[in-house]
């Protein structure tokens, strides 16, 4: 069993920065992956950017050269880092680890971001 905390949302504008932190109660070195996922009012969950145990990183397209996802071994610690805040960034941000066949999901970190 793995838990996922997630801290770090809140309310920002647009053009300004956030950085959302998941920490997991295993090492994160025995994940197979993490990663962040977002689901916006009336849409679907989707990608954010994820992280490999490798350190291997993936974006979405539109969140590539804005977002970024760190790790720090020590704290058990998955970061995302989002600069240049848009309103359509305005979802609520789920950590997301698979372990081996199975997935676990935090409870999510609102993000607001006004124009």
């Amino acid at each position: 069993q793995v838990q996922l905390v997630e801290s770090g949302g809140g309310l920002v504008q647009a053009g300004g920065s956030l950085r959302l932190s998941c920490a997991a109660s295993v090492s994160i070195f025995s994940l197979n992956a993490m990663g962040w996922y977002r689901q916006a009012p009336g849409k679907q969950r989707e990608l954010v950017a994820g992280m490999t145990s490798g350190g291997s990183t993936n974006y979405a397209d539109s969140m590539r050269d804005r977002f970024t996802i760190s790790r720090d071994n020590a704290k058990n610690t998955v970061s995302l880092q989002m600069n240049s805040l848009k309103p359509e960034d305005t979802a609520v941000y789920y950590c997301n680890a698979i372990w081996g066949t199975m997935v676990y999901w935090g409870k999510g970190t609102l993000v607001t971001v006004s124009s």
